[in-house]
């Protein structure tokens, strides 16, 4: 393969993994289903948890299950190196997060993380949600057991694979969520977060 025909390929892994994860299931679903915008809403973010508080179980249940296959879907469509795979899965985090169809204004990225998760080692996304229940059910706060997860991540990666670069991909992920993730951090601090029921 020539130097040319690598560089279109590299930019088109990162231009279909950005388009596809920056679907905004969450609005798209709400829109049809509940006639409502879900960025008028709540926190106003596009993620599960949003819908969740917008009243739809069912709704929340299929835009985490949505927005989780924009990890799975672009790594397993382009995955023949790990090369491709961070390119892949770091694309389509940053189209969830920051989707061109709203104005570069998305969800916070967890739901996809899982989903990246998940491409990169079935254990790896089993622990992550261990973790997002366990922490859920002590701290009863999405964002809290949402950040401690991906908090957690990089590290249990590099045990688990003993892959530097894939670990380094878990990082930036990580840096990215809990970048979205500060005006709850500053609420967490304030202790003013919302709740949620785990059942």
């Amino acid at each position: 393969m020539t130097i040319l025909n690598l560089i279109f390929l590299n930019f088109f892994i990162i231009l279909i993994s950005y388009l596809f994860g920056s679907i905004p299931s969450g609005y798209i679903l709400t829109k049809y289903f509940s006639k409502i915008d879900i960025t008028k809403e709540g926190s106003g973010n596009i993620g599960a948890t949003n819908v969740l508080r917008s009243g739809s179980k069912r709704l929340a249940i299929f835009t985490l299950l949505l927005d989780a296959s924009k990890g799975i879907i672009p790594i397993i469509i382009f995955y023949n190196s790990t090369f491709s795979l961070i390119l892949a899965g770091l694309s389509s985090f940053i189209g969830h997060n920051y989707p061109i169809w709203l104005k570069f204004n998305g969800g916070k990225g967890i739901a996809t993380y899982l989903g990246i998760s998940f491409a990169v080692s079935l254990k790896l996304g089993l622990i992550f949600i261990l973790i997002w229940l366990i922490t859920a059910l002590i701290s009863k706060t999405s964002s809290i057991s949402s950040l401690l997860t991906i908090f957690l991540i990089p590290f249990i990666s590099l045990l688990i694979l003993d892959d530097k670069l894939i670990s380094l991909l878990f990082l930036i992920l990580t840096s990215i969520a809990f970048y979205r993730h500060r005006s709850n951090i500053k609420r967490i601090i304030n202790g003013n977060e919302p709740k949620i029921s785990i059942k």
